[in-house]
């Protein structure tokens, strides 16, 4: 015989006071699909859109249109007929908040109506549990503003069909069971674990935010992940560097014009971010238009420098932003960090030297040397003292990287590299190298932020005014692969000529044309699809750069025990 069952306690959540932030009914539907997935949305401010996103948004358009009025409770009759939409109500007692679709009257009662984007399901109710327990809460809300309300309906647009919805007992305490679930996994401030395998992560707009498979596969090292979380890049960077060019928007286009004369007109919804080099107007408007729809605009000085960006309210996760801090203030934190990054950089400064090599004498040296500082970055007691090792690797590393140009014809000989050198660079391999560290700290400072980070606090390189330092923490790894990778391939492929380069006063920069070929020579390795070593599936680096980011979050928010770096095979 089954032993006795352990009974439920229901502990509800006293009624909300002050400013505490009422639920939104979508939160209950999405806590009862995903836990996790309600929390990123909720707690984290988490929101990416999806083709199932934007779809339901366009079905709902005509019900989120204000319509008709919903009487007071007290003047509803058995006669009184209802059509109202888009009314929105709350309940201080339960603490939600729900806009309801459509309101309508039968009997004396009224009935919410949820409208859905696609087709019924063939399921024993006619609906899944969420869809039932979201419609509940609207019911529960008009109950506790005094109306009588025994059932909703769920339309189904694409099926055109209504689902009635009893407001059972059973389905009552499913909904309440999920909202204080959800109020109480918001004030306990942990997030929920992800899905184990779950068919349910395929289709989820936010997979590539939440990784999943990655995530597990890291904590345990089981079930290699699926390639769910890489996702198509369907917008790229707009590069606009022509001297008193204008930028403005038309539409749901970007104008870009010199001289009074458009030149191009870029889809927004095809722009990424928006690169602005040199002395280019940017209108009001467009900007307006760039920070409603989350598009950064970065700015650079004539020669390349990043200057910083524009972007608008920014991400609202500062339950990661705090994990941050209190992870920069720990020095044993800073340490560890700086240590991964370091000794990924060096194997990948190994790794490019090894593939690349044109020298008459053999890598071996160079490589051992290498080898030499990777093990003895691991073995570091202090930032200063990886400080020193990272300079004798990247000494190591740069006394050889002439070793990796192509020398056949005379006009490679003006891309004689000796040393490496900054501020300013003084021949075209370092101005290269210069210019191509500022666009990858660009693209790094852009993908942080959009993560949520604050880039200017870092763990390796400390905070200096104006300095990206979490951005040159992420981009040390992906110096040698992406930015160094790009330098050589330009030169070698004769994508960048000699004649690219303006010197003067001791210093060498990029012409303008020069600059327009190597900024394309940069993106196109951006897009390079590469097989992930630890994960197996192929991934651009620009979408790898996401989610190195996403993960280093993971681990500071205490998902992980330790921050996975990219090192290539």
């Amino acid at each position: 015989m089954d032993g006795p069952t352990q009974q439920e306690l229901p502990l509800p959540f006293p009624e909300l006071t002050g400013d505490q932030p009422l639920l939104p009914a979508r939160m209950v539907n999405e806590f009862s699909y995903c836990p996790r997935l309600a929390y990123l949305e909720w707690v984290q401010g988490e929101w990416a859109d999806s083709s199932d996103t934007v779809d339901g948004r366009y079905k709902h358009r005509r019900v989120d249109a204000p319509g008709g009025e919903l009487p007071a409770a007290e003047d509803i009759e058995s006669e009184t007929r209802i059509h109202a939409r888009s009314i929105t109500l709350s309940s201080n007692r339960l603490g939600v908040i729900a806009k309801l679709d459509l309101i309508e009257a039968e009997d004396g009662r009224v009935i919410p109506v949820d409208y859905k984007r696609g087709k019924r399901p063939h399921v024993t109710r006619a609906a899944y549990d969420p869809e039932r327990v979201q419609l509940c809460v609207q019911g529960l809300i008009l109950e506790d503003c005094g109306y009588t309300c025994t059932e909703g309906v769920l339309y189904f647009a694409e099926s055109r069909e209504r689902v009635p919805v009893a407001f059972d007992a059973e389905l009552r305490a499913l909904t309440l069971s999920a909202l204080h679930g959800l109020r109480g996994v918001a004030l306990g401030g942990r997030i929920p674990p992800p899905l184990e395998d779950s068919p349910k992560c395929p289709r989820c707009s936010l997979v590539g935010i939440c990784l999943p498979d990655e995530v597990n596969f890291l904590r345990r090292g089981q079930t290699p992940p699926r390639a769910i979380g890489v996702g198509a890049t369907e917008s790229l960077p707009v590069y606009v560097q022509a001297h008193k060019a204008k930028v403005a928007k038309s539409g749901d286009n970007l104008e870009i014009s010199i001289d009074d004369q458009v030149v191009s007109r870029p889809r927004l919804a095809e722009v990424s971010q928006l690169s602005i080099h040199g002395n280019v107007y940017v209108t009001t408007p467009t900007l307006h238009e760039l920070m409603r729809r989350e598009i950064p605009v970065a700015w650079h000085s004539y020669g390349g420098w990043f200057l910083g960006y524009t972007a608008g309210f920014g991400h609202k996760n500062v339950e990661l932003r705090t994990a941050q801090f209190r992870g920069a203030d720990d020095e044993n934190a800073c340490l560890a960090l700086a240590k991964g990054w370091v000794r990924a950089k060096l194997v990948n400064c190994r790794v490019l030297l090894r593939r690349n090599w044109r020298g008459a004498d053999p890598a071996d040296p160079v490589l051992e040397q290498l080898e030499h500082s990777i093990r003895t970055a691991a073995r570091a007691h202090s930032l200063q003292e990886l400080l020193g090792i990272e300079g004798n690797g990247a000494a190591v590393y740069f006394g050889a990287f002439a070793n990796l140009i192509k020398r056949e014809g005379e006009a490679n000989f003006a891309f004689d590299f000796t040393q490496r050198n900054r501020r300013p660079p003084t021949d075209p391999v370092n101005a290269l190298l210069s210019f191509a560290y500022a666009m990858l700290s660009r693209t790094l400072t852009v993908a942080l932020t959009g993560c949520g980070f604050d880039p200017y606090r870092g763990f390796y390189h400390q905070p200096r005014y104006g300095r990206p330092a979490l951005a040159l923490d992420m981009m040390e790894p992906f110096r040698p692969l992406i930015a160094d990778s790009a330098v050589i391939q330009a030169i070698n492929n004769g994508e960048v000529r000699p004649t690219d380069f303006i010197g003067g006063a001791g210093r060498v920069n990029l012409s303008d044309e020069g600059r327009k070929r190597f900024i394309a020579t940069f993106e196109r390795r951006l897009s390079q699809e590469i097989t992930h070593p630890l994960f197996g599936y192929r991934v651009s680096y620009r979408r790898l750069l996401e989610i190195q980011c996403r993960l280093l979050g993971r681990f500071l928010l205490g998902e992980m025990i330790e921050n996975p770096n990219f090192t290539t095979r």
